[in-house]
Order: structure tokens, then sequence, then C-alpha cells
């Protein structure tokens, strides 16, 4: 047997475990328009280098024990415990907090108020990936955020981009399906959109199904 057919087996174990993730999507409205806040991600990250992406990163232990200054509302924490324990999903969102403030220098408050937010989707990386994320997008209104747009440089040109401009740029893909299902997701009357039972997931080989 040729050396690279038998290595075929022992390469596809290896595909990288994904990591837990979050990613806060905040929402304004401007010129009776949805924008979100985004910014372009630097040449020398390893993952979506000069992308435009949300403010978000992955869970790190700390955010599985901080401190909050109001829980999850049942219905956020009803979709984030579909796959994840109940100190995972409370860990996603601080994530979420602790990465809006250090990527942009605004906060959800200190301690963060996690009642304000709302979730959006899930998105798993491929498996031929060599970084890969399990990443819960969640959305905040921008008048539950304070501060100073700032943050620590890593993402650059962050600004209020309205949804229409957004989706004219050139978008990674899964940033663009995210942005396609934020706009489907405003178009419910927010009664509707609390109703919500099915969790949609993107799988890139397989698109959007719901859980």
């Amino acid at each position: 047997m040729p050396d690279d057919a038998a290595a075929l087996p022992a390469a596809r174990a290896r595909a990288v475990r994904p990591r837990h993730a979050a990613s806060l999507i905040v929402l304004a409205t401007e010129a009776g328009e949805p924008s979100m806040l985004m910014g372009m991600r630097g040449a020398k990250h390893r993952f979506m280098p000069n992308r435009l992406v949300f403010p978000g990163g992955s869970v790190d232990t700390a955010d599985l024990r901080s401190p909050f200054a109001t829980p999850l509302s049942p219905r956020t924490e009803w979709h984030l415990r579909k796959k994840a324990n109940p100190r995972l999903a409370l860990g996603l969102a601080l994530a979420a907090a602790r990465e809006l403030e250090e990527e942009t220098g605004l906060t959800l408050g200190r301690p963060p108020r996690l009642d304000t937010l709302h979730y959006l989707a899930r998105a798993v990386t491929p498996p031929n990936s060599p970084i890969r994320y399990n990443a819960r997008f969640l959305v905040v209104q921008a008048d539950h955020v304070s501060g100073t747009l700032g943050g620590d440089g890593e993402l650059e040109g962050l600004r209020f981009y309205g949804l229409r401009e957004a989706l004219d740029l050139d978008l990674a893909l899964p940033t663009r399906r995210v942005l396609e299902r934020l706009k489907l997701w405003l178009s419910l009357p927010e009664p509707e959109r609390e109703a919500l039972e099915e969790t949609p997931v993107l799988l890139r080989d397989r698109g959007w199904l719901m859980e």
C-alpha cells in the first residue's frame, strides 16, 4: 500500500477539535436601517486575517466563573444549553461580554448585564480547517452598551456598518451567512423572535440546519 494512502485514515483522525467561542453583534439603527459594530482583523491573525468580523473570541477558563450583574434571559439560556451545559452556556455569554470590552472598549457593564443578550445562531468551522471554532452569535441592542469606542487594536477600523453596506462587501462566508440570518431574524415581529424554538447552526458543507 502506498505511504500516502496508509496515512489517510490517520490524517482524518487528527481533525482539530473546535474550541467554544462567542461573538457579539451590537445592533443599532441608523437612518432607519439596522447597523452592526464590526472591525477588520489584522493581517497577522491566524484565523480569518484581513476579514471584517464581529467582536468575539474563544471561551477562557476564567469566563466559566466570572461575576455578572444579571443572568441570561430564560430564552437565551435555553438556546445556548442545547449544545452546552449550564456552566458553559453562561461562560459563552461572559466570553462575548469580555471580548466586546477588550476589542472595542465598549461594555455591558462591570460586571456585565447578560439579560439583554439574544441568541441568533451557531457556526462550526469545517473539519479540514487547522483552526476550528464552535461559535455562538449573540445580539445586543446598542443602547445596552456603554463606553468609548477604542479597544486593544485587535480589530481595525471599528465602526457601525449598515446591513446593506456590509452585505455588499467581500465577506468571509460564515460572516455573510450570519448577516443573512440576522436580516431574517430582524424581519420577524419581536413576539415571533422570542417564540422561536429551533436553533440555526451553520455547517459549511451542509449550510444551515436547525437543531
